[in-house]
């Protein structure tokens, strides 16, 4: 299991994560954008989110950061752009975090399988931090 930041972005997150590629000398990003993700018929995709990014990562001197650029119009704060990822590949410890982080707190995304995991959630905690569980686990 592993905490990991992760960086929102304003419609340059692409040009973002290349540039810390190149600061941290890691390697190029590998970039899903929105428009790689599978079409829900009830949620079009507008125009303007297609080539936006929907995820990426990079590893910085051991550490993994994620990126991706915030929906259209969805809330963003430059300075606020942060959440912290619970990544695991035990599910029932994702499951009990994510439990007791929602006590007091507000649940942004209950915790249920999405076309890139099995479990993924998120949840604002009691204090105001947002938080993402992801399980990686050998059978994805």
């Amino acid at each position: 299991m592993s905490v990991n930041v992760y960086l929102n972005f304003n419609g340059n997150c692409r040009a973002a994560a290349e540039y810390y590629a190149e600061v941290f000398e890691t390697e190029p990003p590998q970039i899903m954008t929105f428009a790689e993700a599978p079409p829900h018929p009830d949620y079009p995709l507008p125009e303007e989110a297609k080539d936006l990014v929907l995820h990426t990562r990079l590893t910085i001197d051991g550490s993994h950061v994620m990126f991706s650029d915030v929906f259209p119009n969805m809330p963003f704060v430059e300075g606020n752009n942060i959440t912290l990822a619970i990544v695991s590949d035990d599910p029932e410890k994702l499951m009990a975090r994510f439990h007791k982080l929602k006590e007091g707190g507000k649940v942004d995304m209950e915790l249920q399988e999405t076309f890139w995991s099995k479990l993924y959630g998120q949840v604002t905690d009691k204090f105001g931090i947002q938080w993402q569980f992801n399980y990686e686990g050998q059978d994805m």
